[in-house]
């Protein structure tokens, strides 16, 4: 997993740093861009008609629509045509000059928007190699002048995601890392396979009683590599909302998926494991108290059933459903490429990567509906989100050439919605009359609020639309918050979690508050548990420091909180945060990169955590996954002393009746909180936020209840 996570650094590292080295040459002349209407119950729709076999309509006239909302037909008010054509040599392509802008680039509505997803863990090395040249070719014709592009992989968080112009970058990641699959690596690359392997290893069948586990770390590794990779999957259709309501294309190069679900059998009692059980009981150092959480010396057969027994009871099959829900309401369009072309078999003859003899070969009929599964999940994904699949086809080129002429030709259309603004969502229907072709279109938008239509009425300044109301901005806000929720599928050896603001009284120069926590893959040895040194950098974007902190962990904890020192006044901006431990001397030190955008005054940014567990003992955490033992207490720095209040909120943005104690704390330091406390034991295990509202700010903060 180590090279895993070194090359996908590199992804992100490439393309921002074509995006600051990229020159702005004058600007070739593009074609006018529609004008559009922003009352608050306005709906714009892009819908790309086709013919039976898969070729744009180009001579559509406004008359050959209709659009339906509820069963209510709606009478189009706007209409244009948009044909967009590539951009030329890549010398006249106009970079972002920061991460900032070409985020900033990304929520404008007439640059389309695409992610290439590289699924690491369902396509093999040779067929990574294949795709590279029509991929990149594809992309040169697809890309214009306003386009955006950004490459994402299972390791990555959707928050690393880096929207670049120049397919050149691109071209250069896929040739410099053409092996990116890893379906046939005869040796496993991430350590959580390699134990599972270790922990059920194959046996041949007359030499050993273990035998009834032949099998088992081979499922446990195709299981976990999918739920990765729908996780990630999830986290980046979560982010992509976030970005911007207008339609947005995935390219996801896979094998496809088998979409496990519930195995019972999986976590049957074996002959040398016996049955496996929840995590395993141990001593929290923190409180020296009973706890379930993952504990550094714990025996690795112990975690390995218990695994087998979560893993077990995956059901990835209703998690894509939910992935295919979420990309209808968020406008996202998946483009799923087998890179395989016209495939034959599914499984290898001879799978390797689990220690002992090679298990029996898959029978052909069990093979065959296998791979019939894969190519089937990746045709729902694009039917159920208006893409097209590319797959069962030796013409790999012949593909792209159709997801080309799709995204090339198409019509944006609007209307005044005679739905209620009701805040909820709303389908749509859009059909074309003439005989013979068939139209996609997204599925439907968030209405706005009554208070939204209100200030449109009033003609207010920047009326809001539809897809800009104020339910629209805390829907985007609550999957912001939780979005990076799904990235805790994958243990990491440190998290970090930061705040910036203002301290009352100081307008010259903000500060930074940092809170970091070791995680199990670091703490699984001797290294760090006598305690640690923690050492924090901040530096600006052309990386010249602007501060630091550093800090000593005491023996037995994970955790820490820190505020850096500047060295220089820290302004509004986008900062780099580095942060390092290390234990003791001669150990190998763990590293985690972070940006931090710091707000103009006296706003603030980020939000610190802490916990309170058994015995009333307080930390901060960077781990935002909590127990429903516990207590979670949210801090937002403030240079005001508006007193706040804060309530609870689904995943949905639905209220809960459950109580929330908001605050103000003013510490030594000058600094000044606004904070949010409650009890977890009522809650379920699932997705929350936290809404604190101090005068007309808001601020969102996610967290994840477990078991």
């Amino acid at each position: 997993m180590e090279g895993l996570r070194t090359e996908s650094a590199a992804l992100v590292a490439a393309l921002a740093a074509a995006a600051a080295l990229a020159q702005t040459p004058a600007q070739t002349p593009t074609p006018p861009q529609p004008t559009f209407r922003t009352e608050a119950n306005y709906v714009r729709v892009d819908a790309y008609p086709t013919t039976g076999d898969g070729v744009p309509v180009t001579d559509l006239t406004q008359a050959d629509f209709e659009i339906v909302e509820g069963g209510a037909p709606q009478t189009i008010e706007q209409f244009e045509r948009v044909v967009v054509r590539a951009a030329g040599p890549q010398d006249t392509r106009v970079e972002p000059n920061s991460v900032r802008e070409s985020r900033a680039l990304a929520e404008q509505s007439k640059a389309r928007l695409f992610v290439l997803f590289l699924d690491t863990y369902h396509v093999d090395i040779a067929a990574s190699h294949a795709i590279r040249k029509p991929l990149v070719d594809a992309l040169d014709r697809l890309i214009g002048q306003d386009d955006l592009v950004a490459v994402m992989t299972p390791e990555m968080a959707a928050s690393d995601v880096t929207f670049a112009r120049r397919t050149t970058t691109i071209e250069g990641i896929l040739s410099r890392y053409w092996h990116w699959g890893e379906r046939d690596r005869l040796i496993p690359a991430d350590p959580q396979d390699v134990a599972y392997g270790e922990c059920y290893p194959n046996v041949r069948e007359s030499e050993s009683r273990c035998r009834d586990q032949n099998g088992i770390a081979a499922e446990m590794i195709d299981r976990r590599h999918e739920k990765l990779v729908l996780d990630a999957l999830q986290d980046l259709v979560r982010y992509l909302r976030a970005v911007r309501e207008e339609r947005k294309a995935i390219l996801a190069i896979t094998n496809g998926w088998l979409l496990f679900r519930p195995n019972l059998n999986l976590a049957r009692k074996l002959e040398c494991h016996g049955v496996p059980s929840g995590p395993p009981i141990g001593i929290d150092p923190r409180s020296g108290r009973l706890t379930t959480r993952e504990q550094p010396l714990a025996p690795p057969a112990s975690q390995c059933d218990a695994d087998r027994m979560k893993l077990g009871n995956l059901d990835n099959d209703a998690q894509f459903r939910d992935i295919l829900d979420e990309a209808n309401r968020a406008n996202a369009s998946f483009y799923p490429i087998d890179p395989r072309g016209l495939a034959v078999f599914d499984t290898p003859l001879v799978r390797q990567d689990v220690p002992g003899p090679p298990p029996p070969m898959v029978p052909p009929s069990v093979d065959a509906a296998m791979l019939r599964g894969r190519i089937s999940s990746l045709r729902t994904l694009a039917e159920a989100t208006d893409g097209l699949a590319i797959v069962n086809a030796n013409d790999l080129a012949g593909g792209f050439r159709r997801v080309v002429s799709d995204l090339s030709s198409y019509y944006l259309l609007g209307y005044y919605s005679t739905g209620k603004l009701d805040g909820r969502f709303h389908p749509i229907t859009v059909r074309v009359k003439r005989p013979g072709v068939k139209v996609r279109a997204r599925r439907g938008y968030l209405a706005a609020t009554p208070a939204a239509a209100t200030a449109a009425a009033r003609g207010g300044v920047g009326a809001p639309a539809a897809t800009n109301s104020e339910a629209e901005a805390t829907a985007r806000a609550i999957g912001a918050a939780i979005g990076p929720l799904a990235g805790y599928a994958r243990e990491l050896p440190l998290r970090i979690q930061t705040a910036a603001g203002w301290k009352p009284g100081n307008a010259e120069s903000a500060a930074i508050w940092v809170v970091g926590e070791l995680g199990s893959a670091a703490t699984t040895g001797d290294a760090f548990i006598d305690g640690f040194d923690v050492t924090i950098t901040v530096s600006t974007a052309s990386d010249q420091s602007v501060g630091g902190a550093t800090a000593r962990v005491a023996r037995g904890a994970r955790g820490f909180r820190a505020m850096v020192t500047p060295s220089q006044p820290i302004e509004p901006g986008e900062y780099v945060l580095r942060v390092g431990a290390r234990g003791g001397a001669g150990s190998i030190p763990v590293r985690e990169t972070a940006r931090l955008a710091v707000s103009a005054a006296p706003d603030s940014s980020g939000a610190i955590f802490v916990r309170r567990g058994p015995g009333n003992r307080e930390a901060p955490t960077a781990d935002l996954r909590f127990r429903r033992s516990e207590q979670l207490r949210v801090e937002i720095p403030a240079a005001a002393s508006d007193p706040p209040s804060a309530r609870l909120l689904d995943r949905t943005g639905q209220p809960l009746a459950v109580p929330v104690n908001a605050a103000v704390r003013d510490d030594a330091d000058g600094s000044r909180w606004h904070t949010a406390q409650l009890s977890l034991a009522p809650l379920a295990p699932a997705d929350y936020v936290i809404e604190l509202t101090a005068g007309s700010r808001k601020t969102i903060a996610g967290f994840r209840v477990i078991p």
